[in-house]
């Protein structure tokens, strides 16, 4: 990949190779490479105008568009942090956020302006922005904020390992944390996902994920951009249009995580829908049950797995279309500049098929926590980041996710792996999802219980269900209960929440007896 490190100039850069070609199609309009650069000029201006500039904060609330893409390229041109925000998050979850960054400028599409200034989100000193509609009180509209302009030279200098995108995790597993990306760090994690995919400039990429998480912004999106494809930006994903838009435009390339891709396969339209054009379609934030991995290679498409997190850019383990079927289920190998390392609690490397914390380091990794030097000096202890995922690697260095050290159940001494329960429930037709936990138990320490979602028209029967347990796993990791439930709760990408089923667990059953 070229030398160029902020979006900005990916995006300059590619204009300067074809012009007219297509680079994004949103509901907001479409733009060649040419256009979009010039649109990210003509924002850079406004964004100066507006006082945004090197370390200020512009954060974005809004469904996917194009406004959104070149609103952090341009921010990136300045120094600025781009911030985009959940829009699945309630008003006060917003308002802690920005109160922790206290961003220059907050740009709020019309579903989500009056909310936002109902309950008073920004703090004071933010310029506030309406897309799309009329500007409530105190606020300004986006043309009016797009007319003032301070005039910014294309290609400006900006420190390569400043700050440039602020993304907060899930929350998962406990708060969420405002993780900081330099321009570096994206440029190297979009050149290992351009390896991971094997970009060119002919393919025909489809985000349905939203790009407030690296997710949907940096597996796919912007090393799109960077290698010069056509992206197709979907507002919120949707079956149909997800269908439609790979039928019609020729995708290539696209990303899914398990819920969407669990959607997709129960769809009338499944097993007739035109593939053809894809070449692989990428998935992760979560262990991918065999039976999705079998359903997509059915279809003739490779299903590759990445995994990383919030705080490692995302991409730095995968796997490569090649490698889908011979290493279904594994993570992958270590991404282009990354190193992955499996550690016992003391930090010091297990051998191979030794489950351990996943620790990794490479140049796409966060600078560190915004406002939290404490968080970051844990996470990054050492120079690697720990991940906090338990996991092993086989003798050929491909990661096999094993769960969440925090979600590691300990029963009478003996650790036991949901993933490893979950896989067991997962193989029966009847169960459509399932998510373990550990249960408090005054004799064993805990116990493991399960949570299954039901597949479409299908009756659990619990008992026959644990009857499958018999003689695949010890008895300690069978399940001594079992919730039917008709959704699991999950984050904005699909992350099961098992701090919230652990609290259930323990409020239903405190007291009693396993």
């Amino acid at each position: 990949m070229d030398a160029a490190l902020s979006p900005d100039q990916w995006v300059h850069a590619a204009a300067a190779r074809h012009g007219a070609k297509p680079a994004l199609h949103a509901a907001d309009g479409s733009l060649d490479y040419a256009a979009l650069a010039r649109r990210i000029d003509a924002l850079a201006g406004s964004l100066a105008a507006a006082g945004a500039g090197r370390g200020s904060v512009v954060a974005w609330l809004g469904t996917n568009s194009a406004a959104m893409v070149a609103t952090l390229a341009a921010a990136t041109r300045l120094g600025a942090v781009f911030m985009p925000l959940n829009w699945r998050l309630a008003p006060p979850e917003h308002r802690a956020q920005l109160a922790a960054v206290a961003p220059r400028v907050l740009v709020a599409d019309a579903e989500f302006a009056d909310a936002c200034a109902s309950q008073q989100v920004a703090p004071a000193g933010t310029l506030c922005v309406a897309r799309g509609a009329a500007p409530p009180a105190g606020w300004i509209g986006w043309d009016d904020f797009a007319a003032r302009r301070t005039a910014q030279t294309a290609g400006e200098s900006t420190d390569p390992d400043a700050p440039a995108l602020l993304c907060f995790t899930s929350g998962a597993t406990g708060a969420p944390k405002g993780a900081l990306l330099s321009a570096r760090a994206l440029a190297a994690n979009a050149d290992a996902a351009v390896d991971m995919h094997g970009l060119v400039a002919d393919d025909r990429v489809l985000t349905a994920l939203p790009l407030f998480h690296v997710g949907g912004l940096n597996i796919q999106t912007l090393p799109a951009l960077r290698c010069g494809c056509s992206v197709w930006l979907h507002a919120r994903f949707d079956p149909d249009t997800t269908f439609d838009t790979i039928e019609r435009e020729r995708i290539t390339v696209t990303v899914l995580v398990p819920a969407q891709l669990d959607v997709l396969l129960a769809h009338p339209r499944w097993p007739t829908a035109d593939l053809g054009s894809l070449r692989l379609i990428a998935t992760g934030s979560t262990v991918v049950a065999r039976r999705l991995i079998d359903a997509v290679h059915a279809r003739g498409v490779p299903l590759i797995q990445v995994w990383g997190a919030t705080e490692t850019g995302p991409v730095v383990c995968c796997l490569h279309a090649d490698e889908a079927r011979a290493h279904a289920g594994s993570a992958g190998r270590a991404a282009r500049g990354a190193e992955l390392r499996i550690a016992d609690v003391d930090g010091s490397a297990l051998p191979c098929g030794s489950s351990g914390e996943v620790l990794v380091r490479g140049p796409q990794l966060m600078s560190g926590y915004w406002g939290d030097a404490g968080a970051t000096e844990r996470a990054l202890a050492g120079g690697w980041f720990h991940s906090g995922d338990a996991g092993h690697l086989d003798a050929d260095g491909y990661l096999w996710i094993d769960g969440r050290l925090k979600d590691m159940i300990i029963c009478g001494g003996e650790n036991v792996s949901p993933a490893e329960v979950e896989a067991v429930l997962l193989e029966s037709p009847a169960v459509a999802e399932a998510a373990v936990v550990g249960r408090p138990d005054a004799r064993w320490g805990e116990v493991v219980v399960a949570f299954v979602v039901p597949a479409a028209g299908a009756h659990i029967d619990s008992t026959r269900l644990l009857d499958g347990f018999a003689g695949r796993l010890a008895r300690f990791k069978h399940p001594r209960a079992v919730f039917v439930v008709d959704a699991l709760p999950r984050t904005a990408l699909g992350k099961v929440r098992k701090e919230a089923l652990r609290q259930q667990v323990a409020a239903q059953h405190q007291g009693q007896p396993a």
